[in-house]
């Protein structure tokens, strides 16, 4: 990924983590809104619109070049043998799947029968997978970058599959907190290209409003799961019928 590519998606990371919007950076910049999108997608700034958009933000244009140096020094996913180092031992699987949702010590500890010990031995397992440097008092800071995900088809994936699925659609979706939408029609591979990019950018949102909360006390939220998926599939009913 080019510098530039990696400086915008930094810099879009801070609008979303300030609770701007294109609108806004169209505004400063006197643009349309529909330009900034452009902009965006293509990437494509001058120093002086950069430095412009810093200033609104309380940024200098160096800040954001550090944070993107940061960024790209993150980790992005596990290899194969450390996701299932993870998977072998259940303890240390809900403590790494705490900790990626933003729980400090104390949060698993009163959620959690573990003791305090126990908590701090797994992170100090999930700090040599370098996921978190364990800080003094026991504060958790996470290594991960922005985009981390577990590997497709990984140990941690799987693992999912096979537990828990089953069990998250068991549910009549019916109360004001659940929602299930199965979408099924007819696209072509640029369609199906383009219905992609858009749940990308959905997930993206659910992650940018997670982060948004996070300052929120634990006691305020409740874990929420939304599975976003897409596959050219038919049911084996149907296929039994096919010619």
């Amino acid at each position: 990924m080019s510098q530039i590519v990696s400086l915008v998606d930094t810099l879009k990371r801070q609008l979303r983590a300030q609770g701007k919007t294109y609108a806004d950076v169209a505004g400063w910049l006197a643009l349309s809104e529909a330009t900034v999108k452009r902009l965006f997608a293509e990437r494509h700034f001058t120093l002086v619109r950069l430095e412009c958009i810093c200033e609104r933000l309380g940024l200098e244009l160096s800040e954001l070049m550090l944070e993107m140096q940061t960024e790209t020094r993150r980790l992005h996913e596990l290899s194969a043998s450390q996701e299932q180092s993870i998977v072998d031992e259940p303890a240390l699987l809900l403590v790494a799947v705490c900790v990626m949702n933003g729980y400090g010590l104390d949060d698993i500890h009163r959620e959690y029968r573990l003791s305090e010990a126990e908590c701090v031995q797994q992170l100090l397992k999930l700090e040599r997978l370098q996921l978190i440097e364990l800080q003094p008092g026991n504060r958790i800071k996470r290594r991960v970058a922005a985009h981390f995900h577990w590997r497709p088809d990984g140990p941690i994936q799987r693992f999912f599959q096979q537990h828990v699925v089953s069990e998250f659609f068991r549910s009549r979706f019916d109360s004001d907190r659940e929602r299930l939408v199965v979408l099924n029609g007819l696209l072509s591979a640029a369609g199906n290209a383009e219905w992609q990019q858009k749940l990308a950018r959905l997930g993206q949102e659910f992650h940018d409003l997670c982060q948004r909360e996070g300052s929120l006390p634990l006691d305020q939220r409740a874990g929420t799961t939304c599975v976003l998926a897409l596959r050219q599939w038919q049911h084996t009913l149907f296929r039994d019928y096919a010619r």
